[in-house]
């Protein structure tokens, strides 16, 4: 009887840990209709790549560079269309007025820390500059996006360099699907829980096209958490302005939607402001201070653009107004689905400030089977 009893306090003890390493659909938990991609996340987009560059020294650095490069080749040469929907400005978003102008981009995005944004578009520009085909070019737009991660990071030590940011870069793969602590998210908080980076997709059905939609965010805002509709934040009785540890709400959020559907700026832009709709599905709240962002980019080379035109004209090939619908509904699912993988995913950290417990899923867990979310 006594081993049992110890067997059964053991199992108690661990059952946070051993949960908080799994996505959501490891618990059978789905988000929305729509099938996700075989990775379930941004780089089932085919050619899209992330790479992460995490830094963690001694008790007080806890920070990152996370790198989404549109395509395998030249991003100069071969600009791609894009747009940007901010949701709240409270933030830095550097390269944005070019992006919104011109409706491309021709860089990696990177996303990293407030105070390192600098660094980022140091690094970027150089990078673009030494490629091949570049040995001409004067004028280098970087997209660098952030959130503040000063509660458990150093912020103001700066400690990013040019080669943190180069190295998430130049370890992007195609096959990347880390999340949770990891580059950007390495010191960022949601909801008061550990945040992260995080990242889902979505393939519609031939009949709707057959494209794949993929989403990654940088989790570090808050509001009050709900997981696939259960009110998870109020029956713990943590959320934004309750009179618990970071009830502080700003922060930010950065999402990067990525699509092979074949779009022009002004669709992407529709389509950046569905996006948005999943941090209000997940409870967030877009505070006062939380500069939330999203950057919303085609792959498909029937939209590319390049660096030098050749005639008068350009004739694009792209998808209709009336059969955008899909896409939105895409859109709205991974970034939900994208947030949470976040949190489902970090692991409790100890910082420059304290200490950001992950997500108790032994608390999350009987919410969600109370209001149908999991299943005995």
């Amino acid at each position: 009887m006594k081993r049992a009893f110890l067997l059964l306090f053991i199992l108690l003890f661990n059952i946070s840990e051993v949960f908080s390493q799994q996505r959501l659909r490891d618990l059978d938990i789905e988000i929305g209709v729509l099938p996700t991609g075989s990775m379930n996340a941004i780089t089932d987009v085919e050619g899209v790549k992330v790479g992460h560059s995490s830094l963690i020294k001694g008790d007080s650095v806890r920070t990152g560079v996370t790198a989404i490069l549109p395509h395998g080749g030249n991003i100069f040469q071969q600009k791609v269309p894009a747009a940007i929907y901010i949701g709240n400005g409270f933030g830095k978003l550097a390269g944005s007025s070019q992006v919104q102008e011109l409706g491309n981009l021709e860089t990696p995005i990177i996303l990293t820390n407030t105070l390192n944004v600098t660094t980022a578009m140091d690094a970027v520009i150089k990078y673009t500059l030494n490629q091949d085909g570049n040995e001409n070019v004067y004028s280098v737009n970087a997209v660098v996006g952030e959130t503040n991660d000063g509660f458990l990071n150093d912020i103001r030590g700066q400690h990013l360099t040019n080669e943190d940011m180069l190295t998430a870069i130049e370890n992007a793969t195609t096959e990347n699907t880390e999340e949770g602590n990891v580059g950007a998210g390495t010191g960022t908080v949601a909801f008061g829980f550990k945040g992260g980076v995080g990242t889902a997709s979505r393939k519609l059905p031939e009949s709707l096209g057959g494209y794949t939609l993929g989403v990654l965010v940088q989790s570090n805002f808050g509001g009050v958490l709900e997981i696939a509709g259960a009110p998870v934040g109020r029956e713990l009785q943590q959320f934004s302005f309750n009179d618990r540890l970071m009830n502080n709400a700003d922060g930010s959020c950065m999402i990067v939607v990525a699509t092979d559907a074949p779009l022009d700026s002004r669709n992407l832009e529709r389509l950046a402001k569905r996006a948005f709709l999943g941090i209000a599905k997940t409870g967030g709240i877009v505070s006062n201070g939380s500069g939330d962002y999203v950057i919303a980019f085609s792959t498909s080379e029937k939209v590319r653009v390049p660096y030098r035109v050749e005639g008068d004209t350009q004739s694009l090939e792209v998808v209709p107004n009336d059969l955008m619908s899909p896409l939105f509904m895409a859109a709205i699912e991974a970034t939900e689905e994208a947030i949470l993988n976040s949190l489902f995913m970090a692991e409790t950290t100890k910082g420059h400030h304290g200490t950001i417990g992950a997500l108790p899923m032994e608390k999350v867990l009987p919410v969600l089977r109370e209001y149908g979310v999991l299943r005995d």
